[in-house]
């Protein structure tokens, strides 16, 4: 359904004279056969209900709704935007809903459940550098459980995202992503594909969550394990994770304590934060 009867990206935003905000790491991806690549990655979009952070002047909207999504729903904390989406609102029948707030704030899952009661929830942004990362953590060990996530980074993140163990990127970012979903490297986008171009290259990460997340509590002491971890990341294990335990955690992991962090793989770190349950619990009962 392709949104002829609408003016340019680059005209709407000369027409309304809006600049992106270097406060608010926005780069706008306005080529429409880039972003109709991007919402074609996310899969079949009908019987969909899109979460979008960061639509700003609507390019990657355009391209979902073009694509056949059940229904958009864009979160957008700078309101100069509002007015060139609104004029995309009015074309889509009722498919897209405005949200004028942080998503950080956001209440997401209720969003997803009052615009698409009966539309599978996934979550598909371009989004803004500043806040990237926490968002993306949010979403993995948040109440909102999307069925998948498409993803626009900065490489560099991106990179860390989807590292295997073992190499240079490979951190606390990755087992997060591992532990809690299947995640890869979709498309890589230069820097001169985006108005202003940033500094460094983008990149899209599809990350599909696992239908059993690990309890609370092993993402908790994960959390813990991994920040001593790779803190002191040129340390053995013993070393770096002695105040939790050092070489007794290590061993009741069945991890060898003379390996650093970056050489653990996902399930050997799960079963780090297990085993400091576990120690936990047992200095509690003594």
């Amino acid at each position: 359904m392709p949104l002829l009867d609408l003016p340019p990206l680059r005209e709407s935003l000369a027409d309304h004279g809006l600049l992106a905000d270097k406060r608010l790491g926005q780069h706008f991806l306005l080529d429409l056969n880039v972003t109709r690549k991007i919402a074609r990655l996310v899969g079949p979009l009908e019987g969909t209900v899109v979460i979008e952070v960061g639509p700003g002047p609507g390019g990657l909207t355009r391209a979902l709704l073009e694509e056949g999504a059940g229904h958009v729903v864009a979160i957008e904390k700078d309101a100069r935007f509002l007015p060139l989406l609104e004029a995309l609102q009015e074309k889509v029948q009722g498919r897209l809903t405005l949200v004028n707030a942080d998503a950080l704030k956001a209440d997401q899952a209720a969003l997803a459940a009052r615009h698409g009661p009966n539309l599978t929830p996934v979550v598909a942004a371009n989004l803004p550098y500043n806040v990237g990362t926490p968002l993306l953590v949010d979403w993995l060990v948040g109440p909102f459980q999307p069925q998948s996530l498409t993803l626009m980074f900065q490489k560099e993140v991106a990179e860390r995202i989807v590292a295997a163990v073992g190499s240079e990127s490979y951190g606390r970012l990755a087992v997060l992503a591992g532990a809690l979903s299947s995640a890869r490297l979709a498309l890589t986008l230069p820097a001169r594909a985006f108005t202003p171009p940033p500094r460094v290259d983008s990149a899209v990460v599809q990350l599909t969550p696992k239908p059993n997340r690990p309890p609370r509590a092993v993402l908790a002491a994960l959390e813990q394990i991994t920040a001593a971890g790779f803190g002191q990341r040129r340390k053995m294990l013993r070393s770096s994770l002695r105040v939790l335990g050092g070489e007794g955690l290590c061993e009741a992991a069945g991890v060898d304590s003379s390996a650093r962090a970056e050489m653990i793989d996902v399930p050997g770190f799960l079963r780090l934060a297990e085993a400091l349950i576990t120690m936990k619990d047992a200095g509690s009962a003594a």
